[in-house]
């Protein structure tokens, strides 16, 4: 053993402490992280703010083709087009992000129904595609589930 290297000697109860290379680099991958996440919610309400609700809560000629097909009409059109720009908005709220991605990811379980049953199947892989992101969002942001809660019960 040269005189510069000491020996090493771990307590038994000390707790490992990771680099700070190790450590920035965690940091740094988590950063990266909810940077995406968030991309992807401000993506994903974009889409329904302006290519889903948007054609049905102005009454897009496809739009009230499709709902009058279903025979939903406009009352079917104008909820369904409230209920998907709610659902933007509310992705972009914190506390509400959960919940908002639960929401629509059930209103596109409903949408593949349709579409398998409506309409052949034509459209009907685009629900499940954006279903797995809002689940990611659901499964990512769940922490706020309980924050929601408290605040729903008077205990911010």
């Amino acid at each position: 053993m040269s005189e510069t290297a000491a020996p090493v000697t771990v307590a038994a109860s000390a707790a490992p402490v990771a680099p700070a290379a190790v450590r920035s680099a965690t940091s740094g991958g988590r950063r990266v992280a909810r940077f995406a996440l968030r991309t992807v919610q401000v993506l994903l309400a974009l889409f329904y703010a302006g290519a889903s609700a948007l054609p049905k809560l102005i009454a897009h000629p496809s739009a009230v083709e499709s709902f009058d097909r279903m025979g939903w009409g406009s009352v079917g059109m104008y909820t369904i087009g409230m209920l998907e720009l709610a659902g933007a908005v509310a992705l972009l709220v914190p506390v509400l992000q959960s919940v908002a991605a639960t929401a629509l990811s059930a209103l596109m379980v409903g949408a593949f129904i349709v579409q398998m049953t409506v309409f052949d199947g034509r459209y009907a892989m685009t629900p499940l595609i954006l279903i797995v992101p809002l689940l990611l969002i659901a499964w990512a942001r769940r922490d706020q589930n309980a924050r929601l809660w408290g605040l729903l019960r008077g205990r911010a």
